[in-house]
């Protein structure tokens, strides 16, 4: 399947085009624009029809498909006073933003150029929820959860619900199993509501032909309004030539940073465009000894943390850590090896200058969905490729995993490097998550 991520404001805009079509009795004033600069929000509120810019108090934030822009402090919805934003600081905030590179949190870097501005919605926490859905193997999935925002990946197999929808299933039966796995938490008064959204939701997913549509947080105000806080989407682009018409005029933007990638930064992003999984690489410093492949986008902030703090305060340096980024959401053997070959090929290139062994660590917290199994065969594969490299740098790998199958996957990886004469220590998720980091920098 071949995949394409598009902003927020296109999606949104799919949503209030095809509403009254999967929504009925529910109401969405879609009410947001897309802009590239201060002077042309302001030039748009002069506008027939976008009066609300000058009436209600805003929201502003990048829209160039990357996440956690909260965490990143890349959303406007406050005046510095604290007070609401209005028109002219939202223009000055997109100006002031424009002006400089803006370096994430993941590492990946750029100019921002394009905006999405909205109104602010006044809710409470508890009218926050989380449903979003996508292709997993032959089947769709649908993930829901009575709590919304930055935090609902923090205890996902405690806070999300899982339903795996085969393409074969029947309207009736697929409406059921949602009826059935809805989250038990979410409040009386809203649950029949939100059955039928996410219903809906789901329709609607598989008839635009969804990759991946995620929004997070929905929120359920009062007389069944409905507001769209954040949404990730991407489209299956083989269905292209269908969904023309319904589509629309959108546009497939090149992924933020991307365009002073090194040649394997941009294979990975082409390889996470086409896939419904997460690749994500970000090389912070060729030369460095201390490389890592982790699962899961928390998990490679706190892996890079532990590497830089750890290193720094035992006499070495940040420049230690070589590489950031992510193999998640349930890639398949083939895009993983892809990954490994990547990483390790990197990893491979320079001696270390003071003749250090190179380290590799495998490392992530417990997997909500991906087969652990699965991944690590393409990590092996991708050993047995590299091998003859990795001894000739005298790699130390070091594995950290939980999450289904991890038992077999732990045991097929620490098999193989036996078999290929490499060093490996392996741990499961009864140990810490960052403890490997201690482990390897002690050694």
């Amino acid at each position: 399947m071949a995949q394409k991520a598009i902003r927020e404001y296109d999606g949104k805009a799919l949503f209030s085009k095809q509403w009254g079509n999967y929504f009925s009795g529910f109401h969405y004033g879609f009410k947001s624009v897309l802009v590239t600069s201060g002077a042309e929000l302001l030039a748009k509120a002069e506008e027939h029809g976008f009066e609300w810019l000058k009436q209600e108090p805003l929201v502003a934030k990048p829209d160039m498909l990357f996440g956690k822009r909260g965490k990143n402090d890349l959303v406007l919805f406050k005046d510095a006073k604290p007070g609401d934003v209005s028109l002219e600081v939202a223009a000055k905030w997109i100006d002031e933003k424009m002006s400089h590179t803006t370096t994430l949190l993941s590492g990946q870097h750029g100019t921002l150029t394009h905006f999405i501005v909205e109104p602010f919605t006044p809710h409470s926490q508890d009218q926050e929820y989380y449903i979003s859905a996508t292709c997993v193997g032959e089947d769709d999935v649908l993930y829901m959860s009575a709590e919304g925002g930055m935090e609902v990946e923090e205890g996902w197999d405690e806070k999300v619900n899982e339903v795996i929808i085969p393409i074969d299933m029947s309207d009736a039966d697929m409406e059921h199993a949602i009826k059935a796995n809805v989250p038990s938490d979410i409040p009386a008064k809203n649950k029949e509501s939100f059955i039928s959204f996410a219903i809906a939701f789901f329709k609607f997913y598989r008839d635009m032909n969804f990759a991946y549509l995620e929004i997070n947080p929905i929120v359920m105000l009062e007389n069944n309004d409905m507001a769209i806080l954040d949404l990730v989407a991407r489209l299956d682009d083989t269905a292209g030539f269908l969904m023309k018409d319904t589509w629309g005029d959108i546009e497939y933007p090149t992924a933020f940073g991307m365009e002073d990638q090194s040649p394997e930064e941009k294979a990975i992003a082409v390889a996470d465009s086409k896939s419904g999984a997460s690749l994500k690489l970000t090389i912070l410093n060729p030369m460095g000894r201390v490389w890592t492949m982790v699962a899961g986008g928390g998990a490679s902030v706190v892996y890079a943390d532990t590497i830089a703090d750890y290193a720094e305060a035992n006499g070495g340096s940040v420049a230690d850590l070589a590489n950031y980024g992510e193999y998640s959401g349930g890639p398949t053997t083939g895009e993983t090896k892809f990954y490994a070959d990547t990483v390790i090929d990197l990893m491979t290139r320079h001696k270390d200058s003071k003749g250090q062994d190179k380290i590799l660590i495998i490392g992530g917290a417990i997997a909500n969905f991906t087969d652990v199994a699965k991944t690590f065969t393409g990590i092996i594969q991708s050993f047995e490729a590299n091998v003859d490299k990795m001894k000739e740098h005298n790699t130390k790998i070091y594995v950290r995993r939980g999450g289904p199958n991890y038992e077999k996957g732990l045991k097929d990886i620490k098999e193989a490097a036996d078999r290929l004469g490499l060093y490996i220590e392996v741990y499961g998720p009864e140990t810490h998550v960052t403890d490997i980091v201690r482990m390897a920098l002690e050694k």
